[in-house]
């Protein structure tokens, strides 16, 4: 079955919300469970501007959830999904390197 222009473009949007080392780092970090905003930043190499940037796109695709707690944001992935694919793009990579250096998300 193929999909129509809009189920494309929203297929689209989500490949683009992981189309950036930055909000990679990001899930790599989320991968151990929830997390502050400033606890994202402590963990990365980056300004809290930037991580805040990073998280409303992958908030606006679905990809995190968010929840207030008194004066924090909390942070968490929405669907375990993300590492399945994100596992297969490593995989894809390993096979194809020439001496496999076992890049692992």
């Amino acid at each position: 079955m193929k999909l129509d222009a809009a189920q494309l473009e929203r297929v689209a949007n989500q490949f683009r919300a992981f189309a950036e080392a930055t909000r990679l780092a990001i899930l790599q970090e989320l991968k151990g469970g929830e997390l502050s905003v400033s606890e994202i930043v402590d963990a990365l190499p980056t300004s809290q501007a930037n991580v805040s940037k990073q998280l409303k796109i992958l908030h606006d695709a679905g990809i995190v959830t968010r929840r207030k707690q008194g004066t924090q944001v909390i942070y968490q992935i929405s669907d375990p999904m993300v590492f399945e694919l994100c596992g297969l793009v490593c995989g894809k990579l390993n096979r194809d390197a020439v001496k496999p250096a076992k890049i692992r998300f």
